[in-house]
């Protein structure tokens, strides 16, 4: 029997790392911003959409699929039930616009790979262009079957996806600031 080969181990820890990131975050969500829900699965706050655009930075094409594995669980069982297509529809759209995002920023900002030249300015672009795609790519589906509302929808959503990812940003940033830097050493000659 063939054994794994290194990447796609490394790929399938990425992506089980994204669905339980994501799922935490989903649960988080619902236990502390169901309050500031105003459809189901539209708050003003929604913290699912960091943990969107971190996987899909931090892990590329893998982070998308843990999000579309995420999306589908929460989409079939949760938000859509009885409603296969757009259960489908909501997880693809939930994944595909951070991972469009991802893209662009790797074309147009010359993002690298490996993060080394993400400055604050470009992750707020980051961080506003999926709090804009994702409720964009929902909401198109939305309209093309006929819902209603979809700006008052589309503005919470974004809202929310921003707000959420701002959240995740600076608590993550904070947590970050609290872990022990690298060790100091004198100068030669102290």
């Amino acid at each position: 029997m063939n054994q794994p080969t290194p990447q796609l181990r490394l790929n399938l820890s990425l992506i089980l790392a994204t669905v339980a990131m994501h799922g935490l975050m989903m649960l988080a969500n619902e236990l502390f911003f169901i309050p500031a829900e105003f459809l189901k699965g539209i708050g003003w706050i929604y913290l699912p959409a960091g943990t969107r655009l971190l996987c899909t930075l931090l892990f590329g094409g893998p982070g998308a699929i843990g999000l579309l594995i995420t999306g589908w669980f929460s989409c079939y069982w949760y938000y859509f039930p009885g409603d296969e297509l757009r259960a489908t529809m909501g997880a693809i759209a939930g994944a595909i616009g951070p991972y469009l995002v991802y893209r662009i920023a790797q074309e147009r900002l010359g993002l690298r790979a490996s993060l080394t030249n993400l400055t604050p300015k470009r992750l707020l672009i980051c961080a506003v262009g999926c709090s804009v795609a994702s409720p964009l790519l929902h909401h198109i589906w939305f309209g093309l079957h006929g819902d209603a509302d979809l700006i008052r929808g589309f503005c919470v959503m974004f809202i929310g996806d921003l707000a959420g990812t701002l959240i995740v940003l600076y608590t993550g940033k904070g947590l970050l600031a609290l872990l022990p830097g690298p060790p100091r050493t004198l100068p030669k000659g102290w």
